[in-house]
């Protein structure tokens, strides 16, 4: 393919103070080949520069204090609402900060499962991370719902001519990646949307590995709850955000009680705030918030459409080298349709940790394991796998080192 004129990775890469060569202890000059991008991605100079500027020169805490720093503190974490609120497309108030995807998809089955009762059923998949998954177990243990799932195909995909069968009249919500932090496989919308309209039910949709790859315009998406992390998409860690249409929060239940969350509290009774407030109980993480507006920010200067040209370049190049490795199989789509760079695969007669040492000692950085998704590899019979996982600042030399040390693993392990 040839490559994208209008994208430079380059030029990206030199935003991410990290990924300079030499940047990490020991790599004696060297650059590391960072793809554990799903895991966590890198923090640019400006998110950097926000934080710092927050701890040096306006630390306080948020609402209700009258001094200048706390003022200005409040400013810069509203501000940092009102700036995700713009990249989705939504309203302010419709944005509740939390600690990330796993808590934000907790707020949800701790309040908007109050509502339910036993016998209600909630409708999850086999390739759901862990955070998609023990909250509906919890929620089943304390209410009594039931939780079911739809299958996964072979190529990894969910099983979406189940719907019909595994969706019911007492299905009350659906909750689904919209992007599997295993396969890279994007969900198909449509006839989800379609199953849930059809019964009534909620749509909550785990966009932890959608909000690294652009924009997301939450109304066209038609979902009724978003889920996403900060630290995926260039933030700190320990922010993260619910979004949910506003006639949900207003009748929503609180999930933590304590302060910021009220509007008035004796001693035998209290009274709530409207949301988002209502559901950010005690100080909000506000640091990393106004890193996330900052990130937010940050995305807004990429040119996406040619950023996720030059993502696909490298997921083919990726899955080409691959496909050439015997005894390799990737664990989901093999092609680049309804796919993004997030690429899993397992190699016979090796550990995913032992592949991914031998990556390290290529400087190339990977996950092996489980990745929170038990069930899944469970489905295709395997303990794990190694994934590579794509961000803007990767390049072909990442991808190239990557597929260097596996050749060294087959040579060290299978």
């Amino acid at each position: 393919m040839p490559p994208v004129p209008s994208f430079d990775p380059v030029s990206v890469r030199a935003a991410f103070p990290i990924l300079a060569a030499g940047a990490v202890p020991g790599m004696n000059g060297r650059r590391i080949h960072y793809l554990d991008n799903a895991a966590s991605s890198q923090t640019p100079r400006p998110v950097l520069d926000a934080l710092i500027r927050f701890e040096t020169a306006e630390r306080a805490n948020v609402h209700r204090g009258v001094h200048r720093l706390a003022e200005a503190a409040t400013a810069a974490f509203e501000g940092a609402r009102a700036k995700v609120a713009r990249h989705l497309n939504v309203t302010e108030q419709t944005i509740v900060f939390t600690s990330g995807t796993t808590m934000a998809i907790n707020v949800v089955a701790g309040a908007f499962g109050d509502t339910l009762s036993a016998g209600d059923e909630i409708v999850i998949s086999e390739l759901e991370h862990h955070g998609n998954i023990v909250p509906w177990h919890l929620l089943a243990r304390r209410r009594g719902v039931v939780v079911k799932a739809l299958p996964v195909t072979a190529e990894g995909l969910i099983e979406t001519a189940a719907l019909e069968r595994v969706v019911t009249k007492r299905c009350r919500l659906i909750a689904l990646a919209h992007v599997s932090n295993v396969t890279g496989a994007v969900l198909d919308l449509a006839p989800v949307r379609a199953a849930a309209g059809a019964v009534g039910a909620q749509l909550l949709l785990d966009g932890a590995q959608r909000t690294p790859h652009g924009p997301v315009d939450l109304p066209a998406l038609g979902c009724d709850f978003y889920a996403f992390s900060g630290h995926k998409m260039f933030a700190p860690h320990g922010i993260g955000v619910l979004w949910a249409r506003p006639e949900l929060l207003e009748a929503m239940p609180p999930f933590l009680g304590g302060g910021g969350m009220i509007e008035r509290v004796t001693l035998t009774e209290t009274s709530f705030a409207r949301p988002p407030r209502r559901f950010e109980a005690g100080t909000p993480p506000i640091g990393p918030a106004i890193g996330l507006g900052a990130a937010v920010d940050w995305i807004a200067g990429i040119d996406w459409a040619a950023a996720t040209e030059h993502e696909k370049q490298l997921t083919q190049r990726m899955l080409d080298g691959l496909a050439a490795i015997k005894g390799l199989r990737v664990i989901g789509p093999t092609g680049l349709q309804g796919r993004i760079g997030v690429v899993s695969f397992v190699l016979d007669g090796a550990h995913p940790h032992d592949v991914a040492q031998v990556l390290d000692a290529h400087d190339v950085a990977c996950r092996g394991g489980h990745h929170c998704a038990q069930p899944l590899h469970e489905r295709f019979g395997v303990n794990g796998s190694t994934r590579a996982s794509l961000a803007p600042y990767n390049d072909a030399e990442d991808v190239d080192a990557l597929l260097g040390g596996i050749a060294d693993a087959v040579a060290k392990l299978a």
